[in-house]
């Protein structure tokens, strides 16, 4: 079988999973041209090159699972590579691995660490009840996590995403809906993804005036997890699952003509990517069509004369980090465009943090994770920028480890360059 097709009767089997990893590691053996992306690739040509035959024949199924294991799903070998589809190969390696981590969960079963981090509402709802305890728990190197280590998995010396006083979804309820200004260009819905919900929800928020201000009236559809995190661990049922429920409230507004628009990257990129193929229904493709970055949605709205450029603040140097799951959706980038529409002068860091969802958060992993971090890290501060900016709150997130300085969201900049709010000079919960 090749490709990404969990309903196909061969997804789950290992001998056929074996065989179709087999090929394309051949492929990838004799190409390497994405061996400095990620460990996954350094790791599939160093094991062939120290084997005695030299060749993928010779590789353990152990090897061959350890290439898939250091794959952080950064999916940006697919527009590297020069055999993906209509190429005869076929080859689309992020599928790969994302297939034989879900055989992997099928026939082992999915991990209790996997599990924890693959749901991020129960998370989030859990640490809400008392936000303030949950985070001082969570504090790095504390007796809590240590045991989180020891039965989770989770790395103790990791910066946890903070749990906010009051997440997203409360707040716009408190606020009684959208309340947009002057001349009403349309709805848009809104997915305001489980990060800036329940951690930095005033990302979501400062998106949600930023948009009224330029006369859309918001509205929010009942959504769940887009399904990256599950993904991640290899939990296909129940990404497919989150994914048919977020369809029912984002398909209803996209045949109400609405733009849905997406403020987290790897939530975009799931709904946009992933969903047509993981419920194989129209509707989904549907709703893909009609998804937008939130950048990407805003910079369209400028070329169509449609965004308001009354800045009464201007940021002077930005320092920029377009995340994997932005660059992979090859539309630009959106996000430095705006901020130049501001007057900024934008230096572009093109460098991947290495978190990647919930792969950084492993101790297995935590090391690589930071090793890669302290590159975009160490050239955000070579910029000697006044802002430091990124679109991905767990990029952002790694940034804060190593700088102790928190990138904004994009929009956070645009609001304030509105006169919707204070100068920032973070990023705030």
């Amino acid at each position: 079988m090749r490709g990404f097709d969990p309903h196909h009767p061969d997804f789950y089997d290992l001998a056929d999973l074996e065989s179709e990893m087999d090929r394309i590691y051949d492929i990838c053996h004799g190409c390497r041209l994405c061996f400095s992306l990620c460990p996954s690739f350094p790791a599939l040509f160093d094991a062939i090159d120290e084997s005695e035959e030299e060749a993928v024949s010779a590789l353990t199924w152990e090897q061959k699972m350890r290439v898939v294991d250091l794959c952080y799903n950064c999916k940006l070998c697919f527009p590297k590579c020069p055999y993906t589809p209509p190429h005869e190969f076929e080859l689309d390696f992020p599928a790969l691995m994302l297939r034989a981590k879900a055989a992997k969960a099928k026939h082992q079963g999915i991990r209790l660490g996997d599990k924890f981090l693959g749901n991020p509402m129960l998370v989030g709802k859990i640490g809400g009840v008392a936000p303030t305890l949950v985070n001082a728990l969570n504090a790095p190197g504390t007796l809590n996590r240590k045991v989180m280590e020891k039965t989770l998995g989770l790395e103790a010396d990791r910066h946890l995403p903070p749990i906010a006083s009051e997440p997203f979804e409360r707040w716009w309820k408190r606020r009684g809906g959208s309340r947009p200004s002057g001349k009403k260009q349309g709805t848009v819905a809104l997915f305001y993804t489980c990060s800036l919900n329940y951690n930095w929800p005033g990302a979501a928020k400062a998106l949600v005036e930023v948009l009224e201000h330029n006369g859309f009236e918001v509205h929010c559809p009942e959504q769940r997890c887009c399904g990256m995190p599950a993904l991640d661990g290899g939990d296909i049922e129940q990404a497919i699952e989150w994914a048919h429920q977020n369809l029912d409230g984002l398909h209803a507004a996209v045949r109400d003509g609405m733009p849905v628009i997406i403020p987290g990257p790897s939530c975009s990129l799931m709904i946009k990517h992933d969903y047509p193929t993981l419920t194989g229904e129209a509707r989904a493709q549907e709703v893909a069509r009609h998804t937008y970055d939130a950048a990407e949605f805003l910079l369209k709205m400028h070329k169509e004369g449609k965004l308001s450029t009354d800045f009464s603040w201007h940021p002077e140097v930005v320092a920029y980090h377009q995340p994997c799951h932005l660059k992979v959706q090859n539309f630009g980038l959106p996000a430095r465009d705006l901020l130049r529409l501001t007057g900024a002068k934008v230096k572009l860091v093109d460098k991947c943090s290495g978190m990647d969802g919930t792969w950084g958060m492993k101790h297995e992993f935590f090391e690589l994770s930071m090793k890669q971090a302290k590159k975009l890290a160490g050239g955000l501060e070579r910029a000697k920028a006044d802002l430091l900016v990124s679109d991905c709150p767990l990029a952002s997130l790694q940034v804060e480890e190593v700088l102790e300085r928190r990138p904004l969201h994009p929009v956070e900049v645009l609001h304030r360059a509105y006169g919707l709010s204070a100068a920032p000079k973070e990023a705030q919960p």
